[in-house]
């Protein structure tokens, strides 16, 4: 650095010069303008505002902070007073900040702070400053941050987290494989499960079974395809009580769409279910039976009219009266007559199948609808039945039993192919006929199913004087001892003497008096006639047992023990032990119980109980574990192709090996040859009886019957030699 200047030295003009060496000194200006520029750069990167001012005036800003205070450009800014930019609620705070950052050189600690954009809007944010100098001179640089979204956020959280707490729904946030991450204190509430028992597991714990697997697929697929879910469904609480939930699932995504959580929000909605299932039950069932009403019939009707246009089955529609109904209402009151309405109405629901409907039009008349029969004649048995239940003395508390009958009036759809209504009207006026016909009984609008109906009461009262009239007789057909060949008893087997028809068998009548009083007056008449026997045979110092036939509606009678018990007592030199009863493996499993407590009954009498046709039914099993009987009978229609079938070997093995665990007895019935007997006595059968063996004869035949059958050798397995 040079400097020259004009003067006299010795008294000449002359220049006087003198100069510095600033090298040193350009150096450091270079460098420090260099620094400042890179400083400028830097905070312009800085994802921060920041702002230095001095004297009060703002003399730098990056272009965060230009964004963050709206302005159109950083020189927008400069020379601004600082407290320009500072919610006056922050002005005072803002002011000793800055005196102290910039006398005494001190920094500042991170506050919150409002700040103001160049419109006036005010924004939070997150503020610190410290001392700089800047231009030479001491300054305070302030470093700034927009927080104003993150407490929104905040504040949203919050409000959420209480939500989440406080929410009278269930709550429940599983992560992408559905393992539970976090579930509410209303989920608890509902479900009885704690927080830290379902953590990392899966909600299938929750599953009632009332939803199969479809509804779940379905589900899910739905939730995928639309990224939510609502709906009603029914899961199980930790004390296994089954809840009604209204359940809303959603899905929540990354950017990429990814599904990262799940997030369940459900209300038990059990109450609700219960209060709309009594509004239905008002609203389309019988107060007093809870029977569907007419309102419910009607829509009934119209649905089973569509199944059997499209089925081509036919639609029986009854319309039912009770006989001296009136007269119980009259003579016991109406509380009496309530009582018994409801009985009847159970007793008819009883006797109909699940598929059918029993409606209550009011006062004493029922309307039925019977569904899916091919021909009309097969819902006559129902329908007798459903009569001969109705028929049956009412036991009330504090009252005489009550007697009522019914008259039915029958039509069938599509053979009367007419309207609902007009339906209804004919059936009324076929249950009009019946009244007037002498009451209880059955009276068909369409002609050929009345005539039907007609054939079969009166085969009924023919049958009627033929056990009157003593045209019915008993066969005994002898069980062998299979090993020996010795005589272990007999079965009685009924026969009818028709005077025009000849002997007839049983297949050829039963069937037409099964489910009647007919039914049971057989079983007792046999009964007695078998009794009788066992007298005269004991008299003569024989004792032969007889096994006979037990008819399901004789045997659940409610007077079967006390009229067997009579029986005994009435013959009294007659061992109990003799007499064997055997009842149908096709039992109804539903009676199961009261059966087991009259075979108990029986036994306790002395008299022993078998199980008719066993392999026939389905729950063979059941019955064998459940009712306490002395001996199977093998079904004659497995032993009729044991030699050629091997299923049927095997079904009657299994028999056997049943047998042998419950401790049973085991006998085959229809042993027509000498290889099915040979095959039977192989397997271990005990005893059989057969045309192979004997055919049914009178007790006079079988008092002089010896066994002269054909029977195979037990050690070669041909027939002994005689």
């Amino acid at each position: 650095l040079a400097s020259y200047m004009p003067i006299r030295f010795y008294d000449q003009n002359a220049v006087l010069g003198w100069f510095y060496d600033i090298s040193e000194l350009r150096n450091f200006t270079t460098q420090l303008a260099h620094r400042e520029k890179e400083f400028r750069r830097l905070i312009e990167y800085l994802p921060y505002g920041i702002l230095i001012h001095q004297e009060g005036k703002v003399c730098l800003a990056n272009q965060k902070a230009v964004q963050q205070f709206n302005a159109a450009s950083a020189q927008e800014l400069l020379q601004l007073p600082v407290l320009d930019l500072v919610h006056p609620d922050y002005r005072d705070v803002v002011r000793e900040r800055a005196a102290a950052t910039i006398e005494k050189g001190t920094s500042n600690p991170l506050i919150e702070e409002k700040l103001l954009c160049r419109d006036g809007t005010p924004f939070d944010a997150e503020v610190a400053n410290l001392a700089v100098t800047f231009n030479g001179r001491p300054g305070s640089l302030v470093v700034f941050n927009d927080i104003t979204e993150r407490k929104r956020v905040d504040a949203q959280l919050r409000i959420n987290a209480n939500v989440f707490n406080t929410s009278l729904d269930g709550i429940l946030i599983t992560d992408h494989q559905n393992n539970i991450l976090d579930v509410n204190p209303s989920f608890t509430v509902i479900t009885g499960y704690s927080r830290d028992e379902v953590l990392g597991h899966t909600p299938n714990f929750l599953k009632s079974g009332k939803q199969d697997e479809q509804f779940y697929q379905n589900l899910w697929t739905t939730l995928q395809e639309k990224g939510n879910w609502r709906g009603e469904l029914w899961n199980r609480k930790k004390s296994g009580e089954i809840y009604a939930e209204l359940l809303s699932i959603s899905l929540i995504r990354d950017a990429q769409g990814q599904v990262l959580h799940h997030v369940g929000v459900f209300t038990d909605i059990t109450n609700f279910k219960n209060h709309e299932k009594e509004l239905e039950r008002i609203a389309h069932y019988d107060p007093l039976t809870g029977l569907p009403n007419r309102v419910l019939l009607a829509d009934r009707m119209q649905q089973t009219l569509a199944l059997s246009s499209r089925s081509q089955r036919l639609l029986v529609i009854g319309y039912l009266d009770l006989d001296g109904f009136k007269q119980i209402n009259d003579s016991l009151g109406h509380e009496i007559g309530d009582q018994v309405l409801i009985e009847m109405a159970q007793r008819m629901k009883n006797v109909l199948r699940e598929g059918d409907t029993v409606a209550r039009l009011g006062g004493d008349e029922f309307v039925l609808l019977l569904t899916g029969y091919r021909d009309a004649q097969e819902s006559l048995a129902t329908l007798q039945r459903l009569l001969a239940q109705l028929a049956l003395p009412v036991t009330l508390n504090d009252t005489p039993p009550v007697i009522l009958s019914a008259s039915l009036g029958l039509t069938v759809y599509p053979l009367d192919h007419s309207d609902p209504d007009t339906l209804l009207r004919h059936a009324d006026q076929a249950m009009y006929s019946a009244k007037q016909s002498g009451k209880n009984q059955i009276q068909i609008y369409d002609p050929e199913m009345d005539a039907l109906l007609r054939l079969q009461q009166e085969f009924r009262k023919r049958f009627q004087h033929a056990l009157e009239s003593e045209e019915l007789f008993l066969l005994y057909q002898p069980k062998v001892d299979l090993p020996d060949g010795q005589l272990l008893g007999v079965e009685a087997l009924i026969r009818w003497h028709h005077p025009e028809r000849g002997v007839l068998s049983p297949q050829e009548f039963l069937p037409q008096i099964s489910q009647t009083h007919l039914d049971s007056q057989v079983g007792e008449w046999v009964i007695a006639q078998v009794f009788t026997q066992l007298d005269q045979w004991q008299a003569q110092g024989r004792e032969i047992p007889i096994s006979i036939n037990v008819s399901p509606h004789h045997l659940e009678r409610p007077n079967f023990i006390h009229h067997l018990t009579n029986q005994v007592l009435a013959h009294p030199i007659v061992p109990p032990r003799l007499l064997n009863l055997e009842i149908l493996e096709t039992l109804s499993l539903d009676n199961i119980q009261e059966v087991g407590e009259i075979i108990r009954s029986c036994r306790d009498l002395g008299i022993g109980v078998a199980l008719d046709d066993f392999g026939t039914g389905y729950s063979s099993l059941a019955y064998l574990r459940q009712l306490p009987v002395d001996e199977l009978k093998i079904d004659q229609s497995f032993v009729r192709d044991m030699v050629s079938s091997a299923t049927d070997r095997a079904i009657i093995q299994s028999i056997l090996s049943l047998a042998s665990a419950f401790g049973c007895r085991t006998v085959a019935e229809g042993i027509e040859n000498i290889s099915q007997y040979r095959l039977l006595l192989e397997l271990g059968c005990q005893a059989g009886q057969g045309h192979h063996i004997a055919y049914p004869m009178s007790a006079d035949e079988l008092i002089h019957w010896k066994p002269t059958f054909s029977r195979p050798d037990r050690e070669t397995g041909s027939p002994p030699t005689s």
